[in-house]
């Protein structure tokens, strides 16, 4: 009988040996063998006539190896389902290459696995040791005022001008590689771009009022955009940053917009809000205010949802199988990470472990699963909102169950959305435990308010 010992080698980290001898896997060997030369096809032989030891010959060592690493995972199976061991994966193999395996000379085999196991969570002082803001964001008549004005101008129709004079006007621009005297660099790829002059540098806005289309101008890059802008330009033209920097263009001014707001009447108020029975600007308003005000909410819960997460990662005292993780990290498929490359990763591993760990042990203590029928919901959801007012057309309600149904069997489906509605049952859990100060605050001060280092998204 196989004979297994565990031994701890480092924090929750351990090493299980499983022994196994000639009568472990043995006779299992020679019935695989036998069962092989009964099926086996060798040219010069019926079938089922091929000599054993001539099959041994060819194909015994094969065999051999294939029924002792058998023995060997059903005992650390058995072993595991027996002893119940918190895993972290699976165990790991060490120096199988080290292991020689002989079916001329059956012996006595040691293999070794290493095992990361489960730190202990204790998250009874959560809603005593730690205080957090709940941010109550006031919506103040201005920033109402640039939102109607925002969405005056997206409704808005665009008008040609003759030349640029305000902040607002929209550039078409075309952007060709040349040198410092605005020489064309024969068979150089030309950019065409959109763009609102207020993204521009301020000297670089004075200098273009008043210019038309079809002036020109030699520039760089840097000189004449904000920083913001800039970056834009280079990830979308795929630039080197450093060579994008030295180039010269001659930019040229093909055409200027300005955008005329749509009046505030009813036809705005439809197509803003197409159904809506809003019929003044007072109206229109406050349906804008109930908007701004949902959505600072949302970002308001994020906010506390982030600093939740984030103080429990950082501050819940939790060991964890460093060595193991990183062993684990050098077994990835694909190339082998160096050990400096695991060290580079290690922090970012660790911190969605203990995010792991954490809210695994939440959703165990407080019952917080997912059950099929909420999986259901969520897809039958999904898809009324996208089939929208078709919803009630006549044979949808079956269409709509069948397509529930296809999705249920999609396994990358189903397990997006359990990931998600077990993230919202945790932080719902979690916002409603913390112990928290609400605090009024106005949407410039809410945006200013620092972030934290690392961010989640639920």
């Amino acid at each position: 009988m196989a004979t297994i010992n565990r031994e701890n080698i480092g924090t929750l980290n351990d090493r299980i040996t499983v022994q196994v001898s000639r009568e472990d896997y043995f006779p299992g060997f020679e019935k695989a063998l036998k069962k092989y030369t009964k099926d086996v096809n060798l040219p010069g032989f019926r079938k089922g006539m091929v000599p054993t030891g001539l099959v041994k010959k060819m194909h015994g060592q094969s065999l051999f190896t294939q029924e002792v690493i058998r023995v060997v995972e059903k005992e650390l199976n058995d072993y595991l389902r027996t002893e119940k061991p918190e895993l972290v994966s699976d165990p790991l193999p060490e120096e199988m290459e080290n292991i020689r395996l002989d079916v001329n000379n059956p012996g006595e085999y040691d293999f070794h696995f290493e095992i990361g196991l489960k730190p202990d969570v204790d998250l009874s002082d959560f809603d005593k040791k730690f205080h957090f803001t709940r941010y109550k964001v006031m919506v103040e008549d201005k920033d109402i005022d640039e939102e109607v004005e925002r969405l005056q101008k997206r409704a808005g129709e665009r008008k040609d001008k003759e030349e640029i004079s305000s902040g607002e006007d929209i550039l078409h621009l075309r952007f060709q590689p040349s040198d410092a005297e605005g020489k064309v660099e024969e068979g150089a790829e030309v950019k065409s771009e959109q763009i609102v002059l207020s993204y521009f540098k301020e000297d670089k806005r004075q200098e273009l009022m008043g210019n038309k289309p079809g002036d020109t101008r030699v520039i760089k890059l840097p000189d004449v955009f904000e920083q913001k802008e800039l970056d834009w330009i280079t990830d979308q033209w795929k630039l080197e940053a450093a060579k994008a920097g030295e180039q010269f263009y001659l930019l040229t001014i093909d055409k200027i917009e300005e955008i005329i707001p749509m009046e505030l009447t009813e036809e705005f108020f439809q197509k803003i809000y197409p159904g809506s029975e809003l019929k003044t600007p007072e109206d229109f308003r406050d349906r804008v205010r109930q908007d701004d005000k949902a959505y600072w909410e949302g970002e308001a819960s994020k906010r506390l949802d982030n600093d939740i997460f984030e103080t429990l990662v950082h501050q819940i005292p939790l060991e964890l199988p460093e060595s193991f993780l990183k062993k684990l990290m050098k077994r990835q498929e694909g190339e082998t990470p160096s050990d400096e490359a695991v060290e580079q990763n290690y922090p970012e591993l660790e911190h969605s472990m203990r995010w792991r760990f954490i809210s695994g042990k939440i959703a165990q203590d407080n019952n917080l699963q997912v059950s099929p029928e909420e999986l259901r919901d969520n897809f039958r959801g999904r898809l009324m909102q996208y089939f929208g007012n078709n919803i009630g057309q006549e044979g949808m309600s079956e269409k709509l169950e069948e397509l529930v149904n296809t999705m249920m069997q999609n396994e990358k489906s189903v397990n997006e959305a359990y990931s998600q509605l077990s993230n919202d049952k945790i932080f719902t859990w979690l916002r409603d435990k913390a112990d928290t100060e609400e605090k009024e605050i106005t949407a410039d001060e809410f945006l200013k308010l620092p972030h934290n280092h690392h961010h989640h998204e639920h």
